[in-house]
C-alpha cells in the first residue's frame, strides 16, 4: 500500500510505541504535523524548541520510554541542540524528527536551512539525512533501536519537506541490519570470575552506583544484592540517585565534589571499588590521581569507550550492568560476608562529618520568625511528598541540596542534567516526566537563575494542565557562581546579582493561571509545603532563602576529594 511519507512517518511512529510527541511546528515540518491531525499519538505543544527536547528527556528518564521531539527546519533544529547535548552526556534515548528545506535547496542557503547533520554530528549517537523517501521507515526502525539500545542516546532524523510529502510503500522493517552496531551484553566468563575472586579478597570494598543502573532496568536489585552480599558501603553518582536507596544502611551519598564527607574518606581508602554504570567525570574523581589511590578497580559498563578513559579499570566488566551483576552474583555462589571493622570506620566518618545544616539541629535556625534555609526547605519537600515523587531539578545550588535531602529510594524518581549542567533543564523535563508519569507526584526544585531559563514554559503547564508543583528557592543571586566567586575569588562578585529586575514569581504564577503561593518566614514553610501538595493543579512555591547560604561539603578546584572544605571554610 502507497501513502503519503508523512503518514507513514506517523504509523512507523505508532509501531514504535511512540504515544507522545514534544514539539513546535514550522514551515518545513507541516506535512508532518498534517499526518499528525490524523494520528491518535498525543503532540505537546510547548513554547520553545528546547522546552520540547527537555520535555523529552524528562518522559524518557521518568518512564524508561524513548522520548521523541519535533522541529522544523533552520532555527527549530538547533534549538535542539542543548537538549541533544544533554541528552548524549547522560545517556538519554531520544529520537528527534527535524524538517529540513526541500532537497533542491540543501547548500543554497535557502530560508531556514541549516546544516542540521552536521552541527548535530558531535552531540548525537546517530543522525541521517533522509534524502530517499523509501529509506525513511528503515531509517526510523534503525534510530529507536539505536537510541534505546546499548549505551542510551539521541538519534537524530532530518527529514526534507519534499520526502515527507513523495509517496512511499508502507512495510515497515520487522529486522534491524546494522552490522558495525554491537550492542554488549555479558560480560566475558573469565572477567567474570577476577571480579568475584577480588571480591571475596576485599576487605574494605566500595560500590559505587551510576546512572547506569538507573537506566538498565534490572540492575537495581541485583546491584542491591551484590551491597548487602559483600556488607560494602554504597556511594551514589548524581546519575545515580535512587538506583540504590539512599535511606539503606549501606548508603553514604553522594560522592564527588559536593559528596558526602563519608562517602569520599571510604572511596579514598578502599581497597577494592565496584564502579557500575558510571564514566569516573571530574566532578566524582576530583584529582584522578588522589581517587581511590589504594584501591583495585572493578569497572561495569555497557560502553567498551568507557574502560580506562579516566582511571584504569583492573577488572573491566563490558556488558549491561543488571546481567554483568547477575552474573556476578552468580559467580559469588552463596557466598557473604559481614564487615564489622570497616563499617564501623565508615560509620565513625558519618557521625564526625555528618551533612551541613538540618541535620546538625545546633548549627540551624529554628526561629519561626527567621528565613528559612535552602536546607530546611528541600527536607519540607522531602517530609510532604516522600520518596515516591518524581523529582526534578534544575543546575546549580539547589541542584546539590536536593540531591543530599531529597531521599529517593527506587529508580526513575530522580531527574537533573548531571553531565551538561543545564540551567533551565527542570521545568520542561518536569513536565515530561508528569505527562508519563501521571500516577506520581512530579515536584521541580529550581532556582530563580535556572527558572527564568525555561520559564515560558509555564503556558504549557497549564495547557497540557499537569500538576507539576515548583519549588523556588529564590536567594536573589546565580547562587553557585556567586558562591565560587566568595570563596575562590576573593569575594569578587560580577554579574550574578538577579535582584534588580526580578520578577515577582507569584504574579507571573497567577498570570499563567498557576496558583502561587511565597514564603518568607520559616513558621509559614510547612503549612505552605502542605497547602501545594494537596492542591489539584499546578503550584509554584516561592520560598525566599537566605541570599548567602553555601553549598557544602565543596572540593576546591583542582583538590581532591579528601580536600573537601566543610562549613566555616574549614577542611
Amino acid at each position: 500500500m502507497e501513502m503519503q511519507a508523512a503518514r507513514a512517518l506517523m504509523r512507523a511512529l505508532e509501531a514504535e510505541g511512540v504515544e507522545v510527541i514534544f514539539g513546535y511546528p514550522g514551515g518545513a515540518s507541516l506535512y508532518i504535523y498534517d499526518a499528525l491531525y490524523d494520528s491518535p499519538i498525543h503532540h505537546v505543544l510547548t513554547r520553545h524548541e528546547q522546552g520540547a527536547i527537555h520535555a523529552a528527556e524528562g518522559y524518557a528518564r521518568a518512564t524508561g520510554r524513548v522520548g521523541v521531539v519535533l522541529a522544523t527546519s533552520g532555527p527549530g533544529a538547533t534549538n535542539l541542540v542543548t537538549g541533544l547535548c544533554d541528552a548524549m552526556m547522560d545517556s538519554t534515548p531520544i529520537v528527534a524528527i527535524t524538517g529540513q528545506v526541500t532537497r533542491s535547496l540543501i547548500g543554497r542557503d535557502a530560508f531556514q536551512e541549516a546544516d542540521v547533520t552536521g552541527i548535530t554530528m558531535p552531540v548525537t549517537k546517530h543522525n541521517y539525512l533522509v534524502t530517499d523517501p523509501n529509506d525513511l521507515l528503515r531509517v526510523v526502525r534503525e534510530a529507536f533501536y539505536i537510541a534505546r539500545t546499548g549505551r542510551p542516546g539521541p538519534v537524530l532524523i532530518d527529514i526534507p519537506k519534499d520526502v515527507t510529502n513523495a509517496q512511499v510503500r508502507w512495510e515497515y522493517p520487522p529486522r534491524i541490519h546494522l552490522p558495525g552496531y554491537r550492542v554488549p551484553r555479558e560480560a566475558s566468563p573469565e572477567a567474570v570470575a577476577a571480579a568475584a575472586e577480588a571480591i571475596r579478597s576485599a576487605r574494605q570494598p566500595v560500590l559505587i552506583c551510576g546512572g547506569g543502573v538507573v537506566s538498565s532496568e534490572d540492575a537495581a536489585r541485583p546491584f542491591r544484592e551484590l551491597a548487602e552480599r559483600m556488607d560494602a558501603p554504597v556511594v551514589e553518582t548524581l546519575m545515580g540517585l535512587g538506583g540504590f536507596p539512599m535511606d539503606h544502611p549501606l548508603c553514604l551519598g553522594l560522592v564527588g565534589m559536593h559528596g558526602t564527607f563519608a562517602a569520599n574518606r571510604a572511596v579514598a581508602n578502599s581497597d577494592l571499588l565496584i564502579a557500575c554504570g558510571m564514566r569516573f567525570d571530574d566532578r566524582v574523581t576530583g584529582m584522578a590521581s588522589r581517587f581511590a589511590p589504594k584501591a583495585r578497580i572493578i569497572h561495569i559498563d555497557i560502553d567498551p569507550a568507557e574502560m580506562s578513559k579516566n582511571l584504569t579499570a583492573h577488572i573491566p566488566l563490558v556488558g549491561d550492568c543488571g546481567l554483568v551483576l547477575a552474573q556476578l552474583n552468580e559467580a559469588l555462589g552463596d557466598w557473604s560476608q559481614t564487615l564489622p571493622e570497616w563499617r564501623a570506620q565508615v560509620q565513625g566518618w558519618q557521625e564526625q562529618f555528618p551533612l551541613w545544616g538540618v541535620r546538625r539541629g545546633e548549627e540551624i535556625a529554628t526561629d519561626p520568625d527567621g528565613v528559612p534555609k535552602p536546607q530546611q526547605v528541600i527536607q519540607a519537600v522531602q517530609a510532604a511528598f516522600g520518596p515516591e515523587a518524581v523529582v526534578a531539578t534544575d543546575v546549580g545550588q539547589h541542584q546539590m541540596w536536593a540531591a543530599h535531602y531529597c531521599t529517593r529510594t527506587e529508580p526513575r524518581t530522580w531527574l537533573s542534567s548531571s553531565g551538561l549542567g543545564t540551567m533551565g533543564f527542570g521545568l520542561p523535563a518536569a513536565i515530561g516526566a508528569a505527562i508519563g508519569r501521571p500516577d506520581r507526584d512530579v515536584v521541580l526544585i529550581t532556582g530563580d537563575g535556572s527558572f527564568q531559563m525555561c520559564i515560558q514554559e509555564l503556558a504549557t503547564v497549564v495547557q497540557e494542565r499537569v500538576p507539576v508543583k515548583i519549588v523556588l528557592l529564590n536567594n536573589g543571586y546565580l547562587g553557585m557562581v556567586r558562591q565560587w566567586q566568595e570563596m575562590f575569588y576573593k569575594g569578587r562578585y560580577k554579574e550574578v546579582d538577579l535582584r534588580p529586575g526580578m520578577p515577582d514569581f507569584v504574579k507571573l504564577a497567577e498570570a499563567y493561571g498557576i496558583k502561587g503561593l511565597r514564603v518568607r518566614r520559616l513558621g509559614e514553610l510547612e503549612g505552605a509545603v502542605a497547602e501545594a501538595r494537596v492542591h489539584q493543579g499546578p503550584v509554584l512555591l516561592e520560598v525566599v532563602v537566605e541570599e548567602e547560604e553555601n553549598v557544602f561539603p565543596i572540593v576546591p578546584p583542582g583538590g581532591a576529594n579528601t580536600e573537601a572544605l566543610l562549613p566555616g571554610a574549614g577542611r
